[in-house]
């Protein structure tokens, strides 16, 4: 900061004392001190706040990151339960045969494990949470509540099941 020797400081020791006196001198001292140390802590309180800002910010980017690869992995898995659920069925009238119930039930499992690695790989990607104590908030905005198309496709998901 201030690059003062010990003669600077013997200098303006014996400046003060002959402007302010033997007096004043200690008094002057002790409140210089003071002034500098509240300086001091405002400074270094204010270094923590902007720290933590940022630190703050780094995190909501990794859930923003995270939460977009559970929308894709989600879609992903939306877009084949659909698939298999949209998929031209044979006619009612006429008996399904076994290999068009096997083919299916094949892809009904294969759409199932998709979603299952899916949400295993975003478990596996989501970073433990050593967050400040205001961790309630952050964990809210974690788990949001799941949209329509969401529920829908789980209902499906349990349908098919």
């Amino acid at each position: 900061m201030l690059d003062i020797g010990f003669l600077e400081l013997m200098l303006i020791g014996i400046v003060g004392l002959l402007v302010l006196g033997p007096e004043r001198l200690p008094r002057a001292a002790r409140t210089t001190g003071m002034w500098i140390g509240k300086i001091k802590r405002t400074v270094s309180g204010m270094q923590r706040e902007i720290s933590a800002q940022l630190e703050a910010e780094e995190l909501r980017q990794k859930l923003n990151e995270q939460q977009k690869k559970l929308d894709d992995s989600l879609k992903k898995a939306k877009r084949d339960v659909e698939s298999i659920a949209d998929t031209p069925s044979t006619p009612r009238s006429a008996p399904a045969t076994k290999a068009t119930q096997s083919e299916t039930e094949q892809r009904v499992a294969k759409a199932s494990s998709r979603l299952d690695d899916a949400l295993q790989t975003v478990r596996e990607e989501t970073p433990p949470s050593s967050s400040p104590p205001s961790s309630a908030a952050s964990e809210d905005a974690a788990e949001p509540e799941p949209t329509e198309s969401q529920k829908a496709a789980s209902n499906k998901d349990r349908n098919h099941q």
